[in-house]
């Protein structure tokens, strides 16, 4: 790793990542790396990455999803299919302490850049693959995306379960950044092993499995014993009254758990000894097996009172308990905007934008903003010469389109105060 211990202000302060990842699961893995303090090398095609088209944009390329996972990365274009751009990808990786993708392992391959490759010109190398489905098993070349592996996991299907009539997507990416958690945390892992062993190592991170993982971890019920004792699913979650309560003007989640949540709420609301004397639902044990019971009961209470009341009702007792928000009411939450969550910058080319700061909070390091999201290209030519390149053959590069340079809009580019919004 490459540090100087006068400058070690972030977790990862000194640690090089090459990185190919593109669209989404292995963008949010490569900022959560940079959010912590490395050098992230993003390395994109002359077109740029395909997630920078990807929602409303200012100017093209620079959409907002790209703007929300671009930040704290240097972007540098190669073109791998030819073989200068092959070669100097493999130059930055002699350097580097690790090297992530999720282009499909075959096309790696071809193209040159595999571990066996990489680890030629850098034994050492934490070699980071995010796929769709484990390489070692049958649907090892099938194509992946966020809604196919909510399919193959099982998530989708669980909401015919859960009492709706057809299966459902969550309308969110959240295959893709869960994988992306996981690639994250196992580079992190490895990084750690390596500065203890000086071993590198190839890593494959699926998401198939990643999800396969998250769903059964709630799901498996009976299936965990062998022989099954039960069949799968959890009931409390597949719980067809388990849903947003409607109040009289809106709705609430509102979610009393232990016995003594319970008791609080019928207690509040004047009907403790109805909740006494209903023995499938005034202990865990019970209720555990009338969770439909339960779910019903506080589903037609909720319905006669406020949203208001409830909260009030439900803070002042401590049990759980929300609005359900919009986005719109989540961008004006009063306890994001008390926290900073929210940060405004000028944005070298895209003008005032906003960012979300680092959920955790670091009590002795760094994990601010350093760099704004990158134009495409914009570090080509910095990161070329940091590689040894002279700028004749820099110049022969970029006059045959191994890589790109782009207009460097002014000093700032490289990074700026964020402002909070509070």
């Amino acid at each position: 790793m490459h540090m100087n211990s006068s400058e070690i202000t972030a977790p990862l302060a000194g640690v090089r990542v090459i990185d190919m990842a593109s669209v989404l699961m292995g963008p949010v893995a490569t900022q959560i790396l940079g959010d912590y303090g490395a050098d992230v090398v993003k390395i994109e095609a002359p077109e740029g990455d395909v997630m920078r088209h990807a929602t409303a944009a200012r100017h093209p390329l620079m959409g907002a999803m790209y703007l929300s996972t671009g930040r704290n990365k240097r972007s540098v274009v190669l073109d791998i299919k030819k073989p200068e751009g092959k070669a100097a990808v493999l130059r930055l990786c002699e350097s580097a302490d690790l090297f992530i993708h999720n282009v499909r392992p075959a096309a790696m391959r071809r193209a040159g850049l595999a571990y066996e490759d990489v680890r030629t010109v850098n034994p050492s190398i934490v070699y980071v693959a995010l796929v769709g489905f484990g390489q070692d098993g049958p649907y090892a070349e099938r194509p992946a995306l966020d809604d196919i592996i909510q399919a193959a996991s099982g998530l989708a299907g669980l909401f015919v379960r859960a009492g709706q009539r057809e299966p459902c997507f969550v309308p969110a990416n959240l295959c893709d950044r869960m994988t992306g958690l996981a690639a994250a945390h196992a580079a992190i892992a490895a990084l750690y092993m390596r500065q203890r062993t000086g071993q590198g190592q190839s890593i494959e991170v699926p998401m198939f499995e990643t999800l396969a993982q998250t769903i059964l971890g709630d799901h498996l019920n009976g299936e965990a014993f062998i022989p099954a004792t039960a069949g799968t699913g959890y009931n409390r979650l597949l719980n067809a009254h388990r849903r947003p309560l409607r109040t009289q003007d809106g709705y609430i989640a509102m979610t009393p758990y232990s016995d003594k949540q319970f008791r609080a709420f019928f207690a509040a609301i004047g009907k403790t000894a109805e909740f006494d004397a209903d023995h499938r639902i005034n202990h865990h044990a019970a209720r555990a097996l009338n969770y439909d019971v339960a779910y019903a009961k506080l589903a037609e209470i909720v319905a006669t009172r406020s949203t208001a009341q409830w909260v009030s009702l439900c803070q002042a007792n401590e049990i759980p308990c929300q609005k359900v928000n919009t986005i719109e009411d989540v961008l004006a939450d009063p306890h994001l905007q008390q926290t900073g969550f929210f940060q405004q910058v000028e944005h070298p080319t895209e003008g005032r934008i906003r960012l979300m700061r680092h959920a955790a909070r670091w009590s002795a390091a760094d994990v601010s903003v350093r760099r704004l999201p990158p134009c495409v290209g914009e570090h080509s030519v910095q990161v070329l010469r940091e590689a040894g390149y002279s700028d004749a053959e820099i110049d022969h590069m970029l006059q045959n389109g191994v890589t790109a340079q782009a207009v460097d809009p002014s000093p700032g580019a490289a990074g700026a105060v964020p402002t909070s919004e509070r």
